[in-house]
């Protein structure tokens, strides 16, 4: 059962403790990305044995496949990812950035220029559940920001083959390459290249702890979009607020994965109370309830909060991937949430709404890192260079001050590269 606490009753370090996934999984991850690097794709293909129990004649995913998988899947789902997708397209489109370029100063021209990055590696995450909504939130950022080239890698099932929805979102999104293949041998294959897979210049993407591993060893080599944790919802609800709705809401996140976090902060002692017997009439309902059950035992917190005021600084404190506002007139609140990935406003808007279909991204920074980090946008798909130009007349104006501030700094190899135009 959830556990619940009142504030300013039990120390931070309880309320704000998070259990995290304690596994070695360093080790083996840099064992098969060294493999990788070596053997390219036969050893791929040995781990896809290995892992995903499938023998394969080639990784690369046909465009027969990808027409059949298409024609697979009911009109009315291929509908509204068409939906979604252009919710997603329209909100992103507003995140383009321009070049631009200053001649205020008479002789000096500086300026930046935003190029998109040429190749870009997404990673879906197959096994108990197949995400379309990923494949649209990673592809369509992209996409707006013109990236060359984007190739995409996905798990396969038994039977060698993709999700359909899979694919079908994959085309709709305008995905170029698609290949078979997951976990940490998928991202050292997008990380170094193999005869079969191009390397690319960033990966992003969620996955399981090797697979987040893999992209923490692999970083620098190539650019990635964050390290990943377990998904997370935080409810700020008041005494109006519907038990029912809440319950939903907390699960929709618990059911991820037994490391999921759900937490409720509520100024009402009677919902909180409602919320916990309602958890347990909802749990044993969900096809995944022994997922739920270990998530809210192990994670599941409810934090009664003297006011909402109080509310709102325990979640900036937690800083929550997703945070849900349940409470009248949630705009009035908007400005005091400092630190949240992203926000669900009022009573109709449940946290689904944003994983699938209102058009802000739904990948986002977890386990607190919302302190310092921000959504997948179009801004994590391009790369900005700034350039400058002096004119020898404009040069000449500033040049001693250079001088005079690089010796300060003990580089005279500085100074002398600016005194010697002058002496010319």
């Amino acid at each position: 059962m959830i556990s619940i606490m009142k504030y300013g009753e039990i120390s931070n370090s309880e309320i704000f403790a998070r259990q995290s996934r304690i596994a070695d999984t360093e080790a083996i991850v840099a064992e098969i990305i060294s493999n990788v690097r070596q053997n390219g794709d036969k050893a791929v293909l040995d781990y896809t044995v290995k892992f995903d129990k499938v023998v394969l004649d080639n990784m690369e995913v046909t465009q027969e496949e990808i027409d059949q998988a298409f024609a697979a899947v009911e009109p009315e789902f291929l509908d509204i990812l068409r939906k979604a997708a252009d919710n997603i397209r329209s909100f992103h489109s507003r995140q383009v950035r321009n070049s631009f370029i200053i001649t205020e100063q008479d002789g000096v021209v500086s300026g930046q220029k935003i190029t998109p990055i040429e190749k870009v590696g997404l990673y879906v995450p197959g096994g108990t559940a197949a995400y379309p909504s990923t494949v649209l939130m990673d592809t369509i950022p992209a996409k707006i920001a013109g990236c060359g080239q984007i190739v995409m890698v996905t798990p396969p099932g038994r039977d060698g083959r993709v999700n359909p929805v899979i694919l079908a979102a994959a085309k709709i999104a305008g995905v170029q390459r698609i290949f078979k293949m997951g976990g940490a041998q998928a991202v050292a294959a997008l990380a170094y290249g193999t005869e079969s897979v191009p390397k690319v210049d960033k990966i992003v993407g969620p996955g399981n702890a090797f697979v987040a591993e893999a992209k923490k060893q692999v970083f620098g080599q190539v650019s990635i979009d964050m390290i990943a944790g377990p998904s997370e919802i935080l409810v700020v609800a008041d005494g109006k607020s519907n038990p029912v709705h809440v319950a939903a809401d907390l699960l929709s996140q618990a059911e991820h994965d037994t490391m999921a976090s759900a937490v409720l902060v509520t100024d009402s002692e009677e919902l909180a109370q409602a919320v916990s017997l309602e958890l347990e009439r909802q749990i044993p309902l969900l096809p995944r309830a022994e997922i739920a059950r270990k998530s809210i035992d192990s994670n599941g917190k409810i934090i009664i909060a003297q006011d909402l005021r109080v509310a709102i600084e325990i979640s900036n404190e937690i800083a929550p991937e997703h945070l849900e506002l349940m409470v009248d007139n949630p705009f009035d609140y908007l400005d005091g949430v400092k630190h949240a990935g992203s926000i669900f406003m009022g009573r109709n808007c449940p946290e689904a709404y944003g994983d699938y279909y209102a058009g802000p991204n739904h990948t986002l920074p977890t386990s607190g890192t919302a302190r310092f980090s921000s959504p997948l946008s179009v801004d994590d798909f391009v790369k900005k260079t700034q350039y400058t130009y002096y004119t020898e007349d404009a040069f000449r104006r500033v040049a001693q001050d250079v001088a005079y501030f690089a010796r300060k700094e003990g580089l005279e190899a500085h100074a002398r590269s600016v005194t010697s135009r002058i002496e010319e």
